[in-house]
């Protein structure tokens, strides 16, 4: 669990990041998690992979074959990143991401999740 543990810290060290997690899309239950987001982050995180969810089966009926890289939701003071990770290791996770929107740069804040999402490991 340290990479986990690690790529939290790295997440949360984003600027404008509130809380993070690692979800496994099945179960909804998320593998590490960290911050506060001032809401339960464990309900965000099962409630977001039926977001993951919903949209992989829309995908597949659609018979799209591309990958989902990011889904972003918008709230008037927050911005909420879905990444989901789709090495062989990582495959069936995803990052979730809690941005204060006045604090968060969306840019910087999407090309450093890539970069800690391409370092995951379990």
């Amino acid at each position: 669990m340290s990479n986990l543990d690690e790529a939290i810290k790295s997440l949360l060290s984003i600027e404008g990041a509130t809380g993070a997690a690692i979800v496994d899309v099945s179960s909804g239950m998320a593998l590490a998690q960290g911050g506060n987001p001032g809401f339960d982050l464990g309900v965000a995180a099962a409630g977001n992979s039926n977001v993951v969810s919903a949209k992989l089966r829309t995908m597949r009926d659609l018979g799209i074959k591309d990958e989902i890289e990011d889904i972003l939701i918008t709230l008037s003071s927050q911005y909420h990143l879905i990444n989901i990770l789709n090495t062989k290791e990582t495959s069936g996770l995803f990052i979730y991401l809690v941005l204060d929107r006045n604090y968060a740069n969306l840019a910087l804040a999407r090309h450093k999740l890539k970069g800690v999402s391409a370092e995951v490991s379990i």
